[in-house]
C-alpha cells in the first residue's frame, strides 16, 4: 500500500477529522470516527444526553431505526443503553464499511445491523416497518423532512416514538397526527421528540435544567 506523501492532504472522504464518543450503556466510551464528508454532522454529546434522558423509560427492548446513520451515534447509543435493535441506514460507502467493521468488533454488536441504502428508496421497502423509535436527523443542506417525515407513520408502531433534528431556523411541519413531546436547542440546532396524537401517555422524564441551550451540533 502507497504511504501519502508527506505534507499532502488525503483525500477528504477518507480523513478523519474527529470522533465523538457513546456516552451512556454497556458500549460507554467507545469512539466513533468522524469523516470529511459534507452534511456529516454528528449530534452532540450534550444533545444525546438529554434526548436518552427523555427516552429511558421506553428504551429497554425497543426496536429502533436510525435512517441517517452518518457515524452511527444515535443508533449504536441506543443498542448501548438497552434498545433490543438497532437499522442503522446508511448511503455512503465509506461510512457503512467503518459502522460494520466498528459493530463487529463490539461485544452484542449483531443488535445493530448497517444498511447500505438510500433513506428515501429504503423507506419503500418491506423492512422499513414495525420500529419503535426512529432517529431522523439528515444531512441539513439536503433538506429531506419535507420528503421523509411524512413515511415515518408506516415506519413506527402506533406507539412509536420519533426524534427529529434540524437547523434552528428552519420550518418543520410534521403531519397532524405527530404531537410534540419534548424539545431543546442550541445555537444552530432544534431537536424534538414527537409521538402519535392521542397515543397512552407514558411518563417521560423532562431534561436536567430544561431545554439545551450551549451545546453545539
Amino acid at each position: 500500500m502507497n504511504k501519502p506523501t508527506r505534507g499532502r492532504p488525503q483525500p477528504a472522504a477518507t480523513r478523519a477529522v474527529g470522533k465523538v464518543r457513546l456516552i451512556g450503556g454497556r458500549w460507554r466510551g467507545t469512539r466513533l470516527d468522524v469523516p470529511d464528508l459534507p452534511g456529516l454532522r454528528p449530534t452532540s454529546d450534550r444533545v444525546r444526553e438529554t434526548l436518552f434522558n427523555w427516552l429511558m423509560p421506553v428504551l429497554p427492548g425497543a426496536r429502533v431505526l436510525d435512517l441517517f446513520a452518518g457515524s452511527g451515534a444515535l443508533g449504536l447509543e441506543a443498542v448501548s443503553r438497552g434498545a433490543a435493535s438497532a437499522v442503522l441506514v446508511e448511503r455512503d460507502p465509506a461510512l457503512v464499511a467503518a459502522l460494520r467493521a466498528l459493530t463487529a468488533r463490539l461485544q452484542g454488536g449483531e443488535a445493530a445491523t448497517v444498511v447500505h441504502a438510500d433513506a428515501q428508496a429504503w423507506l419503500s421497502t418491506p423492512a422499513a416497518t414495525g420500529f419503535d423509535i426512529a432517529f431522523v436527523d439528515p444531512p441539513f443542506a439536503q433538506g429531506l423532512w419535507d420528503v421523509v417525515l411524512p413515511r415515518m407513520a408506516t415506519a413506527l408502531t402506533p406507539r412509536g416514538w420519533l426524534y427529529v433534528e434540524a437547523p434552528l431556523e428552519a420550518a418543520i411541519s410534521l403531519p397532524a397526527e405527530w404531537a410534540l413531546h419534548r424539545e431543546g436547542r442550541t445555537r444552530e440546532v432544534r431537536y424534538a421528540l414527537y409521538r402519535r396524537a392521542g397515543a397512552a401517555a407514558a411518563t417521560l422524564p423532562a431534561s436536567p435544567g430544561g431545554p439545551d441551550s450551549g451545546a453545539s451540533a
